[in-house]
């Protein structure tokens, strides 16, 4: 039995190493393909997606997915404790349910996890999560997650997702237009930033005024150092 139990913990200790150089890897070199991916492979759906550096994609997308997603991004450590007690403060009182994950979250659950909501899943992504921004710099967790975030169906990067809906590269991009593609990252298949529905207008509109204020606080300051 004793022997079983020091193999086991051998076992794990191998994975969790092979796991932060896993990470460590993903610092210099791309995920080359999600699950999510795959799975749309799999069904036959066209995948359409460039990947760009961070550099090349201007500030407006950038600002837009902070103001939307994660305000404090640049100030966490890779888990928002605030968003999450305030989270949970609305679930209790039975307002609308919100999540409270971050950026950094949901690079960890894209490059390296599957989608889903069990515990082991959840205990996965934060282990990545510690490990992302520990190994990562900022600016290459908001690339990293830019190139993988899915803007409709096959439409996998911010640069793919800009030509699709608005025929341009995705530094040339405006400020409405960053606010409507951050406006359906939630529901990427649902919504469509090209021809909105009245919420996604509403929900663009409110991103676009909360870009200004990360603009003039410094909020993406550490994407650009």
């Amino acid at each position: 039995m004793a022997g079983c139990l020091w193999r086991l913990v051998q076992l794990v200790l191998v994975l969790a190493l092979l796991s932060v150089l896993w990470v460590g890897l993903y610092r210099v070199v791309d995920p080359p393909l999600t699950l999510i991916m795959a799975r749309d492979r799999l069904a036959g759906v066209e995948l359409r997606r460039t990947r760009v550096p961070l550099a090349a994609m201007g500030r407006a997308l950038p600002r837009a997915v902070i103001a939307a997603e994660d305000s404090r991004f640049c100030l966490h450590q890779g888990f928002d404790f605030e968003a999450i007690e305030a989270a949970m403060e609305a679930n209790r009182e039975g307002r609308r349910l919100r999540g409270a994950s971050t950026i950094s979250q949901q690079v960890a659950k894209n490059a390296f996890l599957w989608p889903g909501r069990s515990w082991l899943r959840k205990a996965l992504e934060a282990w990545f999560t510690f490990w992302l921004e520990r190994l990562w710099p900022k600016a290459r967790i908001m690339e990293v997650y830019l190139n993988l975030a899915e803007w409709g169906r096959g439409v996998y990067g911010a640069e793919a997702a800009a030509r699709h809906h608005f025929g341009k590269p995705a530094a040339r991009l405006s400020r409405a237009e960053a606010a409507r593609l951050a406006a359906v990252l939630p529901a990427p298949v649902a919504r469509d930033a090209s021809n909105p529905g009245r919420f996604t207008v509403r929900h663009a509109r409110t991103i676009e005024r909360r870009m200004r204020v990360v603009e003039a606080e410094g909020l993406d300051g550490c994407l650009w150092r």
